[in-house]
Formats: structure tokens, sequence, C-alpha cells
């Protein structure tokens, strides 16, 4: 854990209504998530969050950007190729993070917000899908001295849910981790005085968790054949949050052909424990060194 007393901002990007079904299915949204993963990481931080999505972007007390020490962006079912109000306020927010020079992570759609700010391509997987777990991810030649994937084995799996991808990243950006589905595994992205580390997969979820959103999208996992029918998905659900209970059982750690860098909370999250150790905590005190924030008496 980390002691510092950090000022975090975490920008939701799910829309309103995907937020109301995620905290009916497992209790949060993914705001909430990131929030509950965080306040374990560093828990003598504090938290503000704002909804892009929705156009809800007013800080605290007037606060600017300038004021926190780094951006963490959710999650969301929004398809950065399309232009309607909810991807153009999100991206909009995370040109003026890049303006701001703050360090900023996100996972699956947070990494392919950032890419699009940068002037970087979405695309939809079409066919292809990542569903439950992103499987034999590997670092590149750069990834495997990138400070983001430390602590990382050579090849990993880690929960993934979604049906768009990175298709090309910005240019200077800079490609960390793959694996044969999905290309754009990990990335880091600089543009204007920002940096952004980020990932396809979700450090930040539970296995729980992955349970109710594979039951959220059973039909159109259905519908491209990764199961014959929603009972299916039902059952492997309840499996994962079998194991959610109880890390420990080597029966459904070898039928579901998971390690502990899935089951342990820890390991699972370390690419945000190291963006806030590696990144957020240098940025922080070169900031504070040049007078650019102050710290709080």
């Amino acid at each position: 854990m980390i002691s510092e007393p950090l000022r975090l901002l975490i920008a939701e990007s799910e829309p309103e209504d995907a937020r109301r079904k995620r905290r009916k299915s497992v209790g949060r949204s993914s705001g909430e998530t990131f929030e509950a993963l965080l306040r374990h990481i560093v828990p003598n931080a504090s938290f503000a969050r704002v909804w892009p999505a929705d156009g809800e972007c007013e800080l605290p007390g007037g606060d600017d950007l300038a004021s926190f020490d780094g951006v963490l962006l959710t999650g969301s079912p929004i398809h950065l190729y399309e232009d309607v109000p909810e991807t153009r306020g999100a991206v909009e927010f995370m040109r003026a993070v890049y303006d701001a020079g703050l360090p900023a992570f996100g996972s699956c759609a947070g990494l392919q917000l950032a890419t699009v700010a940068a002037g970087g391509k979405v695309r939809a997987m079409e066919p292809r899908r990542e569903a439950g777990f992103a499987r034999r991810i590997y670092a590149t030649a750069e990834g495997a001295r990138h400070p983001l994937l430390a602590g990382r084995p050579p090849a990993f799996d880690a929960p993934a849910v979604h049906t768009d991808e990175v298709a090309e990243l910005p240019d200077g950006a800079v490609l960390l981790a793959s694996n044969a589905v999905t290309r754009v595994q990990a990335a880091e992205i600089c543009s204007g005085d920002g940096v952004f580390w980020g990932v396809q997969y979700h450090p930040e979820i539970s296995l729980f968790e992955i349970a109710g959103a594979l039951e959220r999208q059973a039909d159109d996992l259905v519908e491209h054949r990764l199961a014959p029918s929603a009972g299916v998905i039902g059952t492997h659900a309840a499996l994962l949050r079998q194991l959610h209970n109880e890390p420990e059982r080597t029966d459904l750690l070898w039928r579901l052909g998971l390690d502990r860098e899935v089951t342990d909370p820890d390991r699972r999250s370390r690419e945000i424990a190291n963006f806030l150790e590696r990144l957020v905590l240098p940025t922080r005190s070169r900031r504070v060194r040049d007078g650019a924030v102050r710290v709080p008496a």
C-alpha cells in the first residue's frame, strides 16, 4: 500500500443507464469499483469523480484538473468510433487531462478513450470477443522494460470483457503488451504534457464482477457462439463466483484455467499500483518542486 496522501480523480465514462445496470448486477458502478480498489492501495488518498459521457465534469469546490495528482479512466460501453454526445464529451475531457499534464491510467474503454483523444483509432472487434479473460497476454520488448508491467510474468491472463479495440495507436505511442486476440493490450501514450498508461483488460475488477459482466452480455455471447445458451453462461458465472469466494480452490482453478495472477487481488491489480508508484508519485514530486501544485497543510 502507498501511504502518500494523493488526490485522485476518477473519470467514469459509463452513461447513467449503464451505471444503473452494473449496480443492479454487481452492486457497484465502474467508478465505484475503481475507488474501492484505490482505497486499498492508497488508503490516505482523497477522491473525486466526474462523468464525462454525461457532460458532468464539474470538479468539487471549483477546483481545476491541475489540483489533482492523477486521473483514472474506467471502462464503459460507449463506442469511441461513434460521433455522439457521450463520446464527444469523454474525448474532450481526456484532451483536457493531456493539456493539464496529469498522469492518467485507464482500462478497457479508458485505453480506447486515451487513444482517440491523442489522434489514434478504435474499431469494433466484429465477430471476435474477449469475454471473461484475456489469455496469454505477453509484454513486447518495450513492455518488458516498462514500469507499468513490472512484476508481471512473461505471459499472464487478466479479466477482460470488450467488443471494441484499439485499431491504431497515436504517433509516438509505445505498444507494451499484446495477445493472440487483441494486438493492443497495453500502451503508453503521450500527448502535450500528459502521459497515459493503460490496458485493454481490467486489473480493477474481481471474479464476482466478471461473472456479472458475462451474465449482462449473455445474449451477445450466445450470438457470437462463445456459448450455446444463456444457461451455460450462468453455470460458468456461478463457478467464477465460487472461486471469488474460495480463491484457493485448486479444483476450480484447474477447471477454469486460472492462477493467482487473476485470483490474488494484489497481483491482479499490479498495473494500477505500478502507475501510482512509478508515474503519479514522481510526477507529483516534480510538480511540488516546480510549484505547480501545493501540498495541503
